[in-house]
């Protein structure tokens, strides 16, 4: 790695882990990987992502320009130089505590699987499981993947989301660290999902993990992801960079619920990508934060499907901007969307959407159903769809509703002895049924109980 020129003050090529300051210079990301001891065509990638980075301008489309970001303003590295533990007796009983407020422990124990924990910067506690292992499945946290199993993030790293697609993807690509890793060799099926927690404690601070999974010819990929930030001082910013590679006759499903305070700002990039006869679900739920992010599939193979589910909640003071970005590449492909969002007490709420049919798509075919329930006159509901036919025998079909609860509904359950309050969670449970439904039962349980706290800090219903 070329050494930078010094002119701090410190007069000290590298920034400690647990001191960077705020700003994003090639001082930061050459500190980034020299605490990380990494391989030389990694530093070339970070080193190579910053300068697309400061070439690229800040975008100016959807609801970006009113947030006013200075990146700048964030520290962008937040480490401990923590060894990863394999039990929970070894985790700092702070940071145990806070985690076992998320239920994790009680996730462990049920699931039995691998799992991984992230705090700010770095993963602070991996453990996977000897039944994954006697499968031949890799899942472990980026780093320890590029040290142990470099050969296939060499492959595969920014192939599906490239360093220049736009500047957050360059962002990432120059500051990533933790994030999950996972390969699923030919034919194999993942016992349970494997999962993973990120969590954001450092005020005025950036995360930026990096995902990397990868399903071989007729694997079978599951895999679920919870994300939270516990910092009231402040804003943080959150941008990853999740990749899914789907080999042929190959299934991955993604499940994640993120749970940020509403001082996050979150823009994330997620991208998969189908060969023949593969199937990729993105399963996303968004609560919290200011959020910008399209999960997308590239249906590159003949007879590939894809699925992207979405789920959003939009407060006071938060815009959700989510929906879902398809290509259709190869011919006979399938894709589905649907997105629900829930608009309370002021807040915005966006499906913005992409859907493309290239001219090799033939016979191939999409449906797209979106849905808005505002709950006062204050909010907004808005769709954004961008649907680009350009192969002759492609199909699309979109639908979209924006409603408000329904005054005989509520009528209806109430004379059948509900209070207003019960019958108003039973109707916006409904509502989100067709993505909840998706979730493994401990998420589902979580999320009906994630969807109580909401409306109650809505003052849609009374608190408990």
């Amino acid at each position: 790695m070329e050494s930078t020129t010094n002119t701090d003050k410190t007069n000290v090529q590298f920034y400690q882990a647990d001191n960077f300051p705020k700003g994003l210079t090639r001082k930061v990301v050459e500190s980034i990987s020299h605490i990380k001891n990494e391989p030389s065509w990694l530093a070339e990638f970070r080193l190579k992502a910053f300068e697309v980075y400061e070439q690229k301008p800040m975008p100016t489309w959807g609801f970006i320009p009113q947030f006013h970001i200075n990146i700048d303003d964030y520290v962008h590295y937040v480490g401990s130089n923590q060894k990863k533990k394999k039990s929970w007796d070894e985790v700092d009983p702070e940071i145990l505590r806070s985690f076992e407020k998320l239920g994790i422990p009680e996730h462990e124990r049920k699931y039995l699987a691998g799992i991984e924990t992230m705090n700010d910067s770095e993963t602070i506690y991996a453990n996977v499981k000897k039944e994954l292992t006697d499968l031949g499945i890799i899942f472990c946290d980026i780093d320890t993947a590029i040290r142990e199993y470099p050969e296939l993030v060499r492959e595969y790293l920014g192939t599906v989301v490239t360093i220049g697609d736009n500047k957050f993807s360059a962002l990432n690509s120059c500051v990533f660290s933790g994030g999950s890793f996972a390969y699923i060799p030919k034919g194999i099926k993942t016992p349970m999902p494997l999962q993973a927690y990120f969590k954001v404690t450092a005020a005025s601070s950036g995360q930026y993990e990096r995902t990397l999974l990868i399903a071989d010819e007729g694997a079978h990929l599951e895999y679920s992801e919870g994300c939270t930030s516990v910092q009231d001082k402040g804003t943080n910013f959150h941008t990853a960079v999740v990749e899914l590679v789907a080999k042929k006759n190959s299934k991955i499903f993604y499940t994640t619920i993120q749970n940020w305070k509403k001082n996050m700002y979150n823009w994330t990039v997620k991208r998969g990508i189908c060969e023949e006869a593969a199937h990729i679900t993105w399963t996303d739920c968004n609560i919290g934060a200011n959020t910008i992010k399209y999960p997308g599939i590239i249906l590159q193979g003949d007879h590939s499907t894809g699925d992207v589910l979405s789920l959003a909640f939009a407060g006071s003071g938060q815009v959700q901007d989510t929906g879902a970005r398809i290509i259709h590449v190869g011919k006979n492909t399938r894709s589905n969307i649907l997105a629900k969002g829930v608009a309370l007490d002021g807040g915005i709420n966006s499906y913005r959407g992409l859907v493309k049919f290239e001219p090799s798509s033939k016979g191939s075919y999409s449906h797209i159903k979106c849905d808005g329930l505002m709950m006062d006159n204050r909010s907004q509901s808005h769709a954004y769809p961008y649907n680009d036919v350009s192969g002759e025998e492609g199909t699309l079909n979109y639908e979209a509703t924006v409603s408000k609860i329904d005054d005989d509904q509520l009528f209806y359950l109430q004379s059948r002895g509900m209070s207003e309050d019960d019958a108003k969670l039973l109707i916006i449970n409904g509502f989100c049924e067709g993505v909840t439904k998706h979730l493994d039962v401990e998420y589902s349980v979580e999320m009906t109980k994630l969807i109580r706290m909401i409306l109650e800090d809505g003052k849609v219903i009374a608190e408990t």
